[in-house]
């Protein structure tokens, strides 16, 4: 009997669930807190936990998801200028930056810091 040459296509990943999951690592890897995700997303420490139990995730188009992805962001631009370096993205996310006129961390708990702060770091990278 010939094999079948039809294949299967795999279906596409949900952007919620993909989203959702970025977010938590990004989270994790610039050493945030559950706590400290949900105060930058806007959301309570509660649904932060059920997202990471996959329970609940980021609905796109909200204002959670907005900000879960600009954090993703950051994460983003801030690993590319370290080179994938943990020690030194958490440094940095920790000193005091004169552009910022704050820490990272304190800069990315408010909607202007957090998009100032893709901002920066978006044309820190532009420039290597």
């Amino acid at each position: 009997m010939p094999r079948s040459t039809h294949h299967q296509a795999k279906p596409a990943p949900d952007p919620a669930v993909v989203l959702s999951k970025a977010t938590l690592r990004a989270a994790s890897l610039l050493g945030l807190t559950h706590a400290a995700l949900a105060d930058i997303v806007g959301l309570s420490p509660s649904q932060i936990s059920r997202i990471a139990r996959l329970e609940k995730t980021f609905e796109i188009g909200s204002k959670s998801a907005e900000l879960a992805t600009l954090l993703v962001r950051v994460y983003r631009s801030l690993d590319a200028l370290v080179g994938n370096d943990e020690t030194a993205r958490k440094v940095w996310m920790q000193s005091h930056n004169i552009a910022l006129n704050q820490t990272p961390l304190d800069a990315i708990k408010t909607v202007a810091g957090l998009v100032y702060t893709v901002n920066y770091l978006d044309g820190a990278r532009a420039q290597l």
